[in-house]
């Protein structure tokens, strides 16, 4: 398997395992059951790709993302200030569409920065960035 390829399944589950912790803090604090069925949704899906991600690199006998307590933190501490004082199902919409808008950004720059991946990885890359464009479509129903 190529650096590249390598690279790109490892940012598809970095993206994944941010999404699926960010809905995981969030979910808790959601009071609209169309809105947490919404996200929940989301969170299969992502932990799907997840999974493909991690088989693929499994496959290839090469180590899978290791993310940082400190990144979780950071995301976690993030989350609780920015609903510190506004838990309504809008503010989380919003939240939850700019981390849709930054995972696509920074798929698109590993896609960029990688393109002799081959088609598979850039094939889950584009599913991925899919998913996250009809993930905002449907959470701009909720702003």
């Amino acid at each position: 398997m190529l650096s590249e390829e390598i690279a790109v399944y490892r940012e598809i589950q970095r993206n994944t395992d941010m999404a699926m912790k960010a809905i995981d803090t969030i979910a808790p604090k959601v009071y609209d059951d169309s809105f947490a069925l919404q996200i929940s949704k989301q969170s299969i899906k992502y932990s799907e790709l997840y999974n493909e991600a991690s088989r693929e690199l499994i496959a290839a006998k090469e180590g899978s993302y290791q993310g940082s307590a400190l990144s979780e933190v950071m995301l976690k501490t993030g989350i609780h200030c920015n609903t510190m004082l506004n838990t309504s199902t809008g503010h989380l919409a919003e939240m939850m569409i700019k981390g849709s808008n930054n995972g696509i950004l920074e798929m698109e720059k590993v896609l960029k920065h990688n393109e002799r991946a081959g088609e598979r990885p850039t094939a889950l890359a584009k599913q991925l960035i899919d998913l996250e464009e009809r993930n905002i479509a449907r959470l701009k129903d909720y702003l």
